[in-house]
């Protein structure tokens, strides 16, 4: 008698264990996961303004790559997420423009670099750009930012720290996974 209550038992506390095994399997397991990705790998971000318009649209949601920059730099086109320069409590999403060491200029809203004869040619444009700025020389390891939506962007033009750290970059937009999928250029 005493043998098969025992035996009830243990069954009773295999049965438990799997059930909480199967649970640590389907709750946490993917919990950390997740976590580890939010935290490492990627950075999900939701669209707060029209400043990258048309590229990227408010209420869009983005993919960044957190280690697209650990071992090359970011280039002049990259759209970047990062850690506003005037409110770190704050993430915004620019396009890259000039890089460190170079001197952006913008006359009739069109942008020269290092001095060129020649604007940048921007297709990403949402409609032409009015507005003079500078020369500004982008400090060593930052970079100059700008929305594809110039006249409607509150980028580096306009801050009190008118550049990104490069440490302050969070990732590198690759991906739009709503309301449509594509990758982010």
């Amino acid at each position: 008698m005493m043998n098969q209550s025992t035996e009830c038992l243990d069954t009773k506390k295999n049965k438990w264990k799997k059930i909480a095994r199967e649970c640590f399997d389907m709750i946490v397991i993917p919990i950390l996961l997740a976590l580890f990705c939010s935290k490492v790998l990627i950075v999900n971000a939701t669209i707060p303004s029209g400043s990258m318009e048309d590229t990227i649209l408010p209420g869009d949601r983005i993919i960044g790559f957190r280690l697209a920059y650990l071992l090359e730099e970011p280039d002049r086109g990259d759209i970047i997420i990062f850690r506003f320069p005037d409110d770190e409590s704050q993430v915004f999403i620019k396009r890259v423009i000039g890089l460190p060491g170079e001197t952006v200029r913008i006359v009739d809203g069109r942008v020269y670099i290092d001095g060129s004869d020649t604007p940048l040619d921007e297709i990403y444009l949402k409609e032409a750009p009015q507005g003079s700025f500078g020369p500004y020389e982008v400090p060593k390891d930052s970079y100059f930012v700008m929305g594809d939506n110039r006249n409607h962007s509150h980028d580096s033009r306009f801050w009190e720290h008118q550049y990104v750290e490069k440490e302050k970059i969070l990732a590198k937009a690759v991906f739009q996974y709503y309301p449509r999928i594509r990758m982010v250029e």
